[in-house]
């Protein structure tokens, strides 16, 4: 553990309440080190992030009575109700000069406890318009971002095919993430079960992996797979250790879910120059252009789904989609860099209120 020790400096706290990966987990990983490196000295707090990162101890904690050498109070930026209650307890209870941010991704109503905590935050961020929607305090709509450093296209994209194994003679439609009904796994397996006996020349794989409590869905999925004849077209490689490679040797992704908080994917998809299918769950609406970079359907709508992917493929093979474009798309409205400036300017402006 990267101990964090300049709390004369510090300015933000980012916890981390969750042992298991999470997609707010994969959010903190990736946004800590860029708002580190717009000049916000900040440290986590809590299990489940790598070993390199500035990582404060519960036992420090007393340590935020006293105030940095600016006199400003800290940032508190929690992303789950235990963070909040956690935030609320500091700064209320034990008198912490703390200021507390709350960042929703949730797109339904929330429920009485969490609509109280929210009422008692210094500042509220929603990640998309609408989950915005369904916050009923005054709050900033900032979108995730993601590292377009890490998320490239290939320089070769035979070669790319090859590095993970796949035919370079092939093209090749990609679904990543948890095997699960909520991720749409399902309809992402009837639509290449009906779509693929027409298109010889392509097939799909399927990453991430099962928990326990989905393996019998899996299996389901894998048998209706071998009643179609399609092992050797739709295959599931299980969680892999870097996405990217496989990200640069797929010509189609597809993001089906029927629910999602954000949903990154599609944006790393992307930034490889992959063009898209998704379902207008989490954020998917706001990053799709019909017919430039793919396209969005309804969620659930099985039907829909296997439309808008044949769309997909027919453009894909004519060479219709234009990928310099698609990365563009994504480095205008959607870098890691953007996202941190934001929320770090949230947080001066919460800051600045007091010194005002």
């Amino acid at each position: 553990m990267a101990r964090f020790n300049d709390f004369d400096r510090l300015q933000a706290i980012a916890p981390n309440f969750k042992q298991r990966l999470s997609g707010v987990t994969s959010t903190i990983v990736q946004l800590v080190p860029e708002q580190q490196r717009q000049g916000l000295v900040i440290a986590t707090l809590g299990p489940g992030l790598p070993a390199h990162f500035p990582q404060m101890r519960f036992r420090d904690l007393w340590r935020l009575w006293k105030r940095p050498v600016s006199g400003n109070a800290r940032i508190w930026h929690a992303r789950r109700n235990v963070e909040m209650i956690a935030g609320i307890a500091l700064r209320s209870v034990l008198r912490m000069p703390l200021k507390l941010v709350f960042t929703s991704a949730a797109q339904r109503d929330h429920k009485p406890l969490t609509k109280w905590l929210i009422r008692r935050m210094d500042g509220v961020i929603a990640t998309s318009t609408k989950s915005g929607s369904f916050l009923h305090v005054p709050h900033t709509v900032i979108m995730h971002g993601i590292d377009t450093e890490r998320f490239v296209p290939p320089a070769d994209k035979a070669a790319a095919k090859r590095a993970v194994g796949l035919d370079p003679e092939r093209r090749v439609i990609g679904c990543t993430g948890r095997i699960r009904h909520s991720k749409g796994t399902d309809l992402f397996v009837d639509a290449m079960i009906k779509l693929l006996p027409d298109h010889p020349e392509w097939e799909a794989i399927i990453t991430g992996r099962a928990t326990s409590e989905n393996e019998a869905f899996k299996r389901k999925l894998e048998q209706r797979i071998a009643d179609a004849a399609l092992s050797d077209r739709i295959r599931f490689v299980g969680e892999v250790d870097d996405i990217v490679p496989w990200y640069q040797g797929f010509d189609l992704f597809v993001a089906p879910s029927r629910q999602e908080g954000f949903g990154l994917t599609p944006l790393e998809a992307m930034a490889c120059g992959v063009p898209c299918v998704t379902s207008d769950a989490g954020s998917y609406s706001d990053m799709i252009d019909d017919g430039v970079n793919g396209f969005c359907i309804p969620a659930d709508d099985g039907s829909g789904l296997t439309i808008a992917i044949g769309q997909g493929v027919e453009i894909t093979a004519n060479n219709g989609f234009e990928h310099d474009a698609i990365r563009k798309h994504v480095l205008s409205k959607f870098t890691l860099k953007n996202e941190a400036s934001a929320v770090n300017r949230v947080y001066r402006e919460i800051l600045g209120r007091r010194a005002a």
